[in-house]
């Protein structure tokens, strides 16, 4: 499969994986080895790599020379907050400068706060960060935060941890279309089917934690988004066919047939 290109960066596999919810750091190891994601997000306000020595640290579980460790602001709802929480990321990984930004706008709905996520994305990239960012699904809004140097922008395809799939394909399409930089589909999956659907939109990746981590079977699910992400892409570099309405074509010719 072609390589996602992310600052610079070649990745083989399309699927992020977020590494909070599971059961236990065995269950988190166990999920992201069947999903083949390099790409792992981390949220820095709620799970351990390092900045509790007391406490297990992720990073004994996941191996930062296989994963790329992406560190993200989960929890945060202003912009000092989330510039604050990356700073320390930076220093917790050695300088990495490839980060998550998210600012939430409401606790319970977890639905992004763009004026303040514009705003950290702003100071982010003046620091030297390379700001994937989580958006709303607003194609001028997605534009903006590529315009301020964002590396990905990473459009809700519905809220965050409902699983409700992407609720509104066009204006994905939009963003997409419009993009210079990569489109990652991020929140609202719920099933290998809504993770295919976001592939054959033309996203170039797909992030979920509460999909996988929340199945029945965490392990099988994400084996299940690997192959999905991948069909998706491979469909959409394929070309569909055009829908048609009510127009039959038959798929064998109808020259040289027996008596005709």
């Amino acid at each position: 499969m072609d390589q996602l290109v992310i600052a610079g960066r070649a990745f083989s596999s399309r699927l992020l994986i977020g590494t909070g919810k599971y059961r236990d750091f065995d269950e988190t190891r166990a999920a992201v080895d069947a999903s083949g994601a390099q790409i792992v997000t981390v949220a820095i306000r709620r799970v351990n790599i390092g900045q509790d020595p007391r406490q297990p640290n992720l990073l004994e579980a996941l191996d930062p020379a296989r994963h790329t460790i992406l560190p993200n602001t989960a929890g945060c709802f202003t912009a000092e907050e989330a510039a604050r929480t990356l700073r320390l990321a930076r220093e917790l990984l050695d300088g990495q400068a490839l980060v998550k930004l998210e600012v939430l706008g409401d606790a319970d709905n977890l639905f992004p706060n763009m004026p303040e996520t514009l705003k950290a994305a702003k100071i982010l990239a003046r620091e030297g960060f390379q700001v994937m960012v989580y958006c709303a699904d607003d194609p001028i809004q997605a534009k903006m935060l590529e315009d301020l140097g964002c590396v990905a922008v990473m459009p809700l395809a519905s809220l965050i941890g409902s699983g409700m799939g992407i609720l509104n394909p066009w204006n994905l399409s939009l963003i997409i279309q419009n993009a210079k930089v990569p489109v990652l589909v991020d929140a609202g999956v719920g099933t290998a089917s809504d993770a295919a659907l976001a592939m054959e939109l033309g996203c170039d990746g797909v992030l979920m934690n509460s999909a996988v981590a929340l199945a029945q079977n965490p392990v099988l699910m994400a084996s299940a988004m690997k192959k999905a992400v991948e069909a998706g892409r491979e469909a959409y570099l394929a070309g569909r066919m055009p829908k048609k309405f009510y127009r039959a074509d038959p798929s064998s010719p109808a020259t040289g047939l027996i008596g005709a």
